[in-house]
């Protein structure tokens, strides 16, 4: 074999450590993204958060070098405002996520306890200090509640908790019982309870009447037929009349089937918006939230300190460990970053304007919209925009959305056209909603309804929109 050297042209695409810290910090969420910077924060000293809006100095570094020192959030300061109605403010504060109660709600056992911070077991130990017992009987009531769950049940046998406890201690189930009912006695109503037929009974404790007599009967003997719906056969073997049946499930339905649940301390997650819409005269048009957009600037300390070795010709960094490396390294950030924002809100944008009859007239005017056609309209990737759409939201005058949330699939028409699915659940919701609670829609007579208004869709289609809206079968919906 003759050896020989041959010269090949080529191209391929190489991701350079920008490009590829431009894709990483487009498909962040806003959360995401704060994390990633408090790290870069901490990794570069030529990088500070800028609490004021102060404006770029490009003196700072000679000639004719141009460094972004200004917040990142100037660049889309100013668009937040434009073209928006006069009553804007106001609805965009009806429209922040937050979390309400009822003044029921407030006044609840244990509400106030859960908004102090006590947690479920910390209250029921509080209670029993303030028992008169013996040593004995407060360690076999707190054995029992350190064996409840969240919810406040007890989901393992007293036999278990016997095995658990010392022996010496000649522990019997009997005494275990006793300890059982008289944490029962004990708030939240319901707790210590072993099933949820248990946890009902025990909030019926005590309640007088025809109603709550019937409903202590219900819950525990014909607890799956109530579930079922099956008023016909509760009725028969309750002997009671369908009015006493209506009063005995609305008192059921009052209880708390979860009686710990009013412990829960899990934090409340909100939402911040990447985009806002609001309409103005020309439509409706997307700003970036500058709530959103991170203030970021160059340190002017470490700025200064470059730029006088400049001026002395030094060569500070040239091993790319020094300041020059990370004051480039900076600048990088800052551009992505705007350029994150800058591919949402052109994403945004383009989404508002296919999707404009739903702002207008709601979801039953969505129309049938995928990724390629809005990575064509801007002249992206398909990835790109995939990117852009997770965990990226919209705040509009009809609620907070995910940006994944206007795309969907499409359903043919009698007419040649296609509906999206969104519009289909919407009015799978519509018709739910409007239905006689006697006579409750079946997914084929929904089938016959929307085929009448020239979409065709298969019962089994329903079904599985039915399933995602949380919307049970007829037989589930079925009501007194």
């Amino acid at each position: 074999m003759k050896q020989a050297l041959q010269l090949k042209l080529s191209q391929h695409l190489t991701l350079t450590p920008q490009l590829q810290q431009s894709i990483r910090l487009l498909q962040l969420s806003t959360i995401e993204l704060n994390q990633e910077i408090e790290q870069m924060l901490a990794d570069n000293p030529l990088l500070e958060r800028s609490d004021e809006f102060a404006p770029a100095d490009a003196a700072a570094f000679g000639g004719d070098e141009k460094v972004q020192t200004e917040s990142i959030a100037d660049a889309f300061a100013g668009g937040a405002d434009a073209g928006a109605d006069g009553d804007w403010g106001e609805r965009e504060a009806a429209l922040a996520p937050r979390t309400t109660r009822s003044d029921d709600d407030e006044d609840a056992p244990g509400r106030q306890h859960a908004a102090a911070g006590v947690t479920l077991r910390e209250h029921l130990l509080q209670q029993i200090g303030l028992m008169r017992l013996s040593d004995r009987d407060r360690g076999l009531l707190t054995a029992i509640v350190e064996a409840l769950d969240d919810d406040g049940y007890l989901t393992i046998g007293l036999d278990e908790i016997a095995d658990m406890l010392p022996g010496e201690l000649e522990i019997d189930l009997g005494d275990l019982e006793t300890a059982l009912k008289l944490l029962q006695s004990c708030e939240p109503a319901g707790v210590g309870a072993r099933s949820l037929a248990e946890a009902l009974t025990l909030q019926l404790r005590g309640r007088q009447g025809a109603a709550a007599a019937l409903a202590r009967t219900i819950v525990t003997e014909h607890l799956d037929a109530l579930a079922a719906r099956d008023f016909t056969l509760i009725k028969r073997a309750c002997k009671c009349s369908e009015s006493d049946l209506k009063a005995a499930r609305e008192l059921i339905l009052s209880l708390n089937p979860r009686p710990g649940a009013l412990f829960d301390t899990a934090d409340t997650r909100y939402i911040t918006p990447d985009v806002i819409v609001r309409k103005s005269k020309t439509g409706w048009r997307v700003a970036i939230n500058p709530d959103a957009v991170p203030r970021l600037r160059i340190n002017r300390m470490y700025a200064d300190i470059l730029s006088r070795e400049r001026g002395r010709g030094a060569a500070s960094g040239g091993d790319g460990t020094g300041l020059a490396s990370r004051l480039q390294e900076a600048k990088w950030l800052l551009k992505n970053v705007q350029q994150r924002f800058e591919t949402i809100e052109r994403v945004a944008q383009a989404i508002v304007d296919r999707q404009r009859h739903f702002f207008d007239h709601g979801e039953v005017a969505m129309r049938p919209l995928v990724l390629r056609e809005i990575a064509d309209e801007l002249g992206l990737h398909e990835s790109t925009i995939s990117r852009v759409t997770t965990n990226k939201y919209m705040l509009t005058p009809r609620g907070l959305f995910e940006l994944k949330f206007f795309f969907g699939s499409h359903v043919a028409t009698d007419s040649g056209g296609a509906c999206s699915s969104t519009a289909i659940r919407a009015l799978i919701k519509q018709l739910v909603s409007a239905e006689d609670l006697k006579r409750p829609l079946s997914d084929s007579k929904i089938v016959d309804i929307l085929g009448q208004q020239g979409i065709v869709v298969a019962r089994r289609t329903i079904a599985k929109y039915r399933d995602a809206l949380k919307i049970p079968p007829a037989n589930l919906r079925k009501s007194l």
